[in-house]
């Protein structure tokens, strides 16, 4: 079990021709993923250097292929239509890579997913989407080594599922966990998501998923969407949420893990000395209230019983002391 994507979820790739597209289905490919095609309107009927076939439309490669997730390297002015048109196609994930996408665009599109879901869930619950992203590295469920990949690549897996950029290499999964136990991660932050990653991997633990939810103000998955799944999923024992400054995300998070919650939850807040009213990195990471501070997050999450690391040094350390391990 593992929250999102498993082993067996069939990949796209929307913008495969493009370098980053390209780089990334190559990375994926040889993680394990099974990347069954891509998009590029007007390079239908081609493939690509992995022998992976191209379509025209999204709905034309769901239809040959059977995909039921994707990945978008589409530039950012194309890139809402993609979301719309993967969702329109039946794509059941949808990982949004691109970053910089106008925000007047994205609040279109999260108009039309919540209607779509609404509208689609009352026939079959399968047919929602549900959106990770845009401005993220994707989503990971690692699956056991089985041998090293060529130069610069990730290391082989027999089942596993790599969507976006995140480095496989660095995941562990349950098999070759020393303690036998996994912690689903879920962050704001792409960079900082590697850093837990390696950190826990370094003290023994297993990652079940990890969901890079992008730092944009308005964007698909939120803290608690994945918390409730890390919840309900067998496999992931512990939770570890990474967040930042601005909006009031991680304050919502800490109630509903104080109600709902019972596994083990740890987190970090980066931001503690970003002046308010400054962007920080990220078109979300901005003070504007007095719930958008570091310190207000870390209070209410520490109220609702979580641990919170106090430098991003101490993430798997604070994983592991709400997990109890010593």
């Amino acid at each position: 079990m593992a929250i999102l994507v498993s082993e067996t979820t069939r990949v796209l790739c929307q913008g495969i021709t493009g370098a980053f597209g390209a780089s990334h289905t190559r990375g994926c490919f040889h993680y394990g993923t099974k990347m069954v095609g891509g998009v590029t309107p007007g390079k239908g009927g081609s493939k690509d250097e992995n022998g992976l076939p191209i379509f025209d439309t999204v709905h034309a490669a769901v239809k040959a292929t059977g995909a039921d997730a994707t990945m978008i390297f589409v530039p950012p002015a194309f890139a809402a239509d993609a979301v719309l048109e993967a969702a329109e196609a039946g794509i059941r994930v949808i990982c949004c890579i691109t970053e910089g996408i106008p925000v007047q665009d994205m609040i279109r599109v999260r108009a039309f997913l919540d209607e779509f879901n609404k509208t689609t869930s009352m026939s079959d619950p399968g047919c929602r989407a549900v959106l990770v992203g845009p401005n993220c590295p994707g989503v990971i469920t690692p699956g056991p080594k089985t041998g090293g990949g060529t130069s610069g690549q990730d290391p082989y897996t027999n089942a596993g599922c790599k969507i976006g950029i995140m480095p496989g290499y660095i995941h562990t999964h349950i098999s070759a966990s020393k303690v036998g136990k996994s912690v689903g991660i879920v962050s704001r932050s792409g960079t900082l998501t590697y850093e837990a990653v390696w950190q826990t991997s370094s003290l023994g633990l297993a990652q079940s998923t990890c969901v890079g939810i992008g730092g944009d103000p308005v964007r698909g998955l939120n803290h608690i969407d994945c918390i409730r799944l890390f919840e309900a999923d067998p496999r992931t024992d512990a939770i570890l949420m990474i967040g930042e400054i601005g909006g009031t995300d991680e304050v919502e998070a800490a109630e509903y893990v104080r109600k709902h919650v019972k596994k083990p939850v740890a987190a970090f807040i980066a931001g503690r000395t970003a002046p308010p009213g400054r962007r920080m990195g990220h078109a979300g990471a901005i003070i504007g209230g007095a719930d958008d501070t570091a310190d207000s997050k870390i209070r209410a999450l520490q109220a609702a019983g979580v641990e919170v690391a106090m430098s991003p040094a101490d993430m798997g350390r604070a994983m592991a002391r709400a997990m109890r391990l010593g």
